[in-house]
């Protein structure tokens, strides 16, 4: 099937589902790179898969020239970046549902696919589920009759999750399923829904659906269930359809007939089932073997953006008509309302999924400020208009952080560190007390330069030490070490520990903080073991 001689295809993340996607595409000799964050992960997949590349750095992927096609199954919260960055780095998108967690953000993933001729695909898997391309076929050749409703059951006791709720964890696969039975977007869309383990949290959802040619359908989701059921039921005028995928018969269709005895009184007169036949396949295998044929052939796949952007509208309206039914449930009640002010939890669909936060009542956070899940911010801090915050950062006392800040997940900004607009700092960095970014090279207080702000950008797991002075327009790079005090005044390398004023190199340090020996190669952590190598004064880890 594939016209590649070698492989081609980078994954990031191998974790819960991303380890599927891994033993699949490395069967399917596709697999050129596996990257995942987590080191313990890598050394089990290594033991196993030794013929595949393994690396802790996702600019490892996006750097290689042989890696055409990048494959994402990281958490909902990071695909919008991931697929962002992978597509500017001139290589197509496999990313799993969802496509993004804002309608305006998949419209943008979309856009970018467009203009640089890329192929983006979204992992809505039961399309490729041979079941479900079977019951499309029925639909489609009149066995069923006019579909009047579909219902879908997703339930399953466990697995919970923090970072999002349950619809935008389980729904999508069945909103993919009816929208593609259908043929057609909702004109109405109602949900309803109850976080029992976490009030914040929704653990089950009803999402009621009315589409233009009548039919009516809903889509019930829960991970707080007795048993599992993974169920879709089309309802027609000459039949009954179910898919059924943890039992033997996956597709079965019940002719089951209503006669009205005297034109009044409605009699079900049921029959036996049908089990229909359907061919043995993996659907992720069939699924991404779509992908790699759409890589090769240069032709769109059949859950290409728009389709992952038409899922996102829905989900989109359903969670508002969440957020509108829950404003409604506590409405009048200003004791409730503290409570949610306190946890910082986020009802409109822009939020994230309602993700929750502390601000200390002493903290000012202005208006279109997104703030990540389990981030804390302490007591007179000041965040700016537009600014992003990652989930479980730590911001600490009297921070200033300027207005289009980006700031990304499990960052330490210590008390009294000033970040001005330009800054975008990557996950895991630390800055100490009173460190501070500028944006402007040579400022007047008697001349205007808001044009002239420049970018400054800190690489994920680096550390800017207390008081320390970071000069706008340069790259901190990744896991470097920035000394207290220092003026930085050019970019710093990868893994680099500098200091003074201006500030100099002075050595290298490993990912886990521990100053390297560089006379020795390959370079060996004495406290980690991570292996680098130093080739043309950079440093790079040897996977």
């Amino acid at each position: 099937m594939t016209n590649r001689t070698s492989p081609f295809i980078g994954l990031v993340g191998f974790g819960y589902w991303g380890k599927n996607i891994l033993r699949n595409l490395s069967e399917l000799g596709v697999l050129h790179t596996a990257c995942d964050s987590n080191s313990n992960l890598i050394s089990e997949q290594k033991k196993i898969l030794s013929h595949i590349k393994f690396t802790a750095s996702f600019n490892d992927i996006l750097q290689n020239r042989d890696i055409k096609a990048v494959a994402i199954s990281t958490p909902a919260e990071t695909h919008a970046k991931f697929v962002k960055e992978s597509l500017l780095a001139d290589k197509d998108v496999f990313v799993e549902k969802p496509l993004a967690l804002t309608v305006k953000d998949g419209e943008e993933l979309v856009e970018l696919a467009e203009r640089h001729n890329k192929i983006l695909m979204v992992g809505h898997i039961l399309q490729y589920h041979p079941a479900v391309i079977k019951l499309k076929e029925l639909i489609s050749s009149g066995k069923i009759g006019k579909i009047q409703y579909i219902y879908s059951n997703r339930l399953n006791i466990g697995k919970f999750r923090t970072e999002e709720n349950i619809l935008w964890s389980f729904a999508p696969h069945d909103i993919s399923v009816i929208l593609l039975l259908l043929g057609e977007e909702p004109l109405n869309i109602m949900a309803f829904g109850e976080g029992f383990l976490n009030k914040e949290i929704y653990d089950t959802t009803l999402t009621s659906m009315v589409f233009s040619n009548g039919v009516k359908g809903h889509i019930f989701v829960s991970w707080l269930h007795p048993f599992k059921e993974q169920k879709i039921i089309v309802v027609g005028s000459e039949a009954m359809a179910v898919f059924d995928d943890l039992n033997q018969n996956k597709l079965c269709i019940y002719p089951h007939k209503i006669e009205w005895k005297n034109g009044k009184i409605p009699t079900a007169h049921k029959a036996d089932f049908e089990a229909i036949p359907i061919k043995e396949a993996e659907p992720l295998r069939e699924e991404l073997k779509h992908f790699i044929e759409c890589v090769n052939e240069r032709k769109s796949p059949k859950t290409d953006g728009e389709e992952g952007l038409r899922i996102l509208k829905v989900l989109e309206e359903a969670e508002e008509s969440l957020s509108r039914s829950f404003r409604g449930a506590k409405r009048g009640n200003r004791g409730q309302r503290r409570a949610l002010k306190e946890v910082g939890m986020t009802l409109s669909a822009e939020g994230a999924r309602k993700k929750q936060y502390f601000v200390h009542e002493s903290s000012f956070i202005d208006e279109e400020v997104k703030i990540g899940n389990g981030t804390k911010i302490w007591h007179f801090a000041h965040v700016s208009k537009k600014s992003t915050i990652g989930s479980n950062c730590i911001i600490g006392q009297n921070v200033m952080i300027g207005s289009e800040v980006e700031i990304g997940d499990k960052c330490k900004i210590q008390n009294n560190v000033s970040i001005y607009k330009g800054v975008v700092i990557e996950d895991e960095v630390f800055c100490g007390p009173s460190c501070v970014f500028t944006n402007v090279y040579n400022p007047r207080a008697f001349i205007e330069r808001k044009h002239e702000f420049m970018e400054t950008l800190v690489k994920k797991g680096a550390t800017i030490g207390a008081n320390a002075t970071i000069i706008c327009g340069i790259i901190v790079g990744r896991y470097a070490m920035v000394g207290a005090g220092a003026v930085v005044k050019a970019d710093v390398p990868d893994y680099a520990v500098i200091a003074g004023v201006p500030a100099k190199q002075i050595g290298w340090v490993c990912k886990c903080g521990t100053k390297l020996n560089y006379a020795q190669d390959p370079i060996i952590c004495k406290h980690c073991g991570d292996k680098y190598r130093l080739e043309d004064n950079k440093l790079s880890i040897v996977v």
